[in-house]
């Protein structure tokens, strides 16, 4: 069983920053895709972005160029550094991992962005 523990969630005006945050614990594998999805109030879980564990990215068309994600092997961490926000970016992140085959999914951390 992964664990994931998001932070860096918040309020923050149009055009601010926020770096999300997100450490992967307990029975590692071997994670390959890493990554984070986004909920907005009544709509669907969205995906914002994946990373591979060789460094592929992919993001979805709304957030290229001012979203950017990375991750730390080693720590088993992945990150989501997001500016340039919008109020359309305003929903709950959640971090995603996939390990040896399996997914897993964070418990969210909401990310507010007034105009």
């Amino acid at each position: 069983q992964v664990h994931l523990g998001e932070s860096g969630g918040g309020l923050v005006q149009a055009g601010g920053s926020l770096r999300l945050s997100c450490a992967a614990s307990g029975s590692i594998f071997s994670i390959n895709v890493m990554g984070w999805y986004r909920q907005a109030p009544g709509k669907q879980r969205d995906l914002v972005a994946l990373i591979a564990s060789g460094g592929s990215t992919h993001y979805v068309d709304s957030v290229k160029g001012r979203f950017t994600i990375s991750r730390d092997n080693a720590k088993n961490m992945v990150y989501l550094q997001m500016n340039s926000l919008k109020p359309e970016d305003t929903a709950v992140y959640y971090c995603y991992v996939a390990d040896n085959g399996i997914s897993y999914w964070g418990k969210g951390t909401p990310v507010t962005v007034s105009s």
